[in-house]
C-alpha cells in the first residue's frame, strides 16, 4: 500500500513541527515555503521541502497532484489586508486550484470571533470581525469549507522560543492591560501541530474545528502563573496596546468540539507549559 501524501503549505513554527509528524507517522511530505533561506535550513529535514510563492498559480512538482491532503499553514508576517488576501485567500485557491487535493485543512485563527465581554464561543458563534484581515481569513475558511475541508481557528500559538508573555515578564515590559481581566487563548505549537495530524483522520467530518487549550486564563490570572513559577513580582498595572495583532477583543474560546472527536493536549494550560519553557527558551 502506498503511503498518504500530504502537501503543506507554510514550513514555519507551526508548519515545520507538524510536517514532521506527518512524517514520523508514515506519511509522505512535501514541504512548501517562501523563501530559499527556510528551504536551506530546512534541508536536513527527512522530506523535501520547495521554495513557492503560493500568491500566484504554481507549477506542481512531478508526482505530487492530486495528494491526499493539503494544509494551508503559511502566514503573512503580520501584514496588513492585501498581504492577508495573497498568502491566505489567494494563496489557498491557488493550491487547491494546482494540487487538486483528496481533502483540505486551513489553519485560521480565533481572531474572526470578535466578542468583547468575555463570553464562551464555540464553532457556532457569530464572527462579525471589525477587522479587515479577520475578514479575509472568513474569505479563505469559505473556500476550504467549499472544497469539503477542515477549518482550525487557532488561539495565540506560543511554544519554545517564541512566547510574547514570557518575554515581556522577563524584560520588564508586561504591564496588566486595564487590571489585566481580559481572556487569553492561546495554544502550544505542539498540540497545535498534533491537531492537524488528528484532523487528517478520514473518521473527522469536514467542518471548523477551534485549536486551543482547555482554560483561557486573564492577562492578569496567566502574569499571575508566571509570577508564581519565577518567584518575581507580578507586572504593573498598564494602558491597552492599541496595535495588538489579533485585536481588542475579550472571549473564551471554546475548544469542546475538538475534544469530543478524541484530541487530548500535551499541555492543557500555558502553566502546564511553563516547566517546558523555561528550559527549552522563550
Amino acid at each position: 500500500m502506498q503511503p498518504k501524501r500530504v502537501v503543506l503549505a507554510g514550513c514555519g513554527f507551526l508548519g515545520e513541527v507538524a510536517a514532521g509528524l506527518f512524517f514520523e507517522n508514515g506519511w509522505q511530505v512535501l514541504g512548501l515555503c517562501a523563501t530559499q533561506g527556510t528551504a536551506s535550513r530546512l534541508a536536513s529535514r527527512s522530506f523535501p521541502v520547495r521554495v513557492a510563492d503560493i500568491s500566484k498559480p504554481l507549477a506542481v512538482p512531478e508526482g505530487w497532484s492530486e495528494p491526499d491532503l493539503l494544509i494551508h499553514c503559511a502566514s503573512s508576517g503580520g501584514g496588513d489586508a492585501a498581504d492577508y488576501r495573497a498568502v491566505y485567500r489567494d494563496g489557498l485557491a491557488n493550491l487547491i486550484a494546482a494540487f487538486a487535493p483528496k481533502r483540505v485543512i486551513f489553519t485560521g485563527s480565533t481572531s474572526v470571533y470578535d466578542q468583547q465581554n468575555g463570553e464562551v464561543v464555540d464553532e457556532n458563534s457569530p464572527t462579525e470581525p471589525l477587522r479587515e484581515t479577520a475578514q479575509v481569513l472568513l474569505e479563505a475558511e469559505s473556500i476550504a469549507l467549499q472544497s469539503g475541508g477542515i477549518v482550525t481557528r487557532l488561539g495565540g500559538i506560543y511554544g519554545p522560543g517564541r512566547s510574547m508573555f514570557l518575554r515581556k515578564f522577563m524584560d520588564g515590559s508586561a504591564v496588566l492591560e486595564s487590571g489585566g481581566e481580559r481572556f487569553i487563548n492561546l495554544i502550544h505549537r505542539d498540540d497545535g501541530a498534533r491537531a492537524l495530524l488528528h484532523l487528517a483522520s478520514p473518521s473527522i467530518t469536514s467542518g471548523i474545528y477551534n485549536v486551543c487549550d482547555n482554560h483561557p486564563p486573564t492577562q492578569r490570572e496567566l502574569y499571575g502563573w508566571v509570577s508564581e513559577f519565577f518567584q518575581k513580582p507580578m507586572p504593573p498595572v498598564g494602558p491597552i496596546d492599541p496595535h495588538r495583532k489579533r485585536g481588542l477583543n475579550n472571549k473564551r474560546v471554546s475548544n469542546k468540539k475538538l475534544r469530543t472527536t478524541g484530541w487530548g493536549l500535551i499541555f492543557p494550560t500555558f502553566r502546564d507549559a511553563l516547566p517546558s519553557l523555561a528550559r527549552e527558551g522563550f
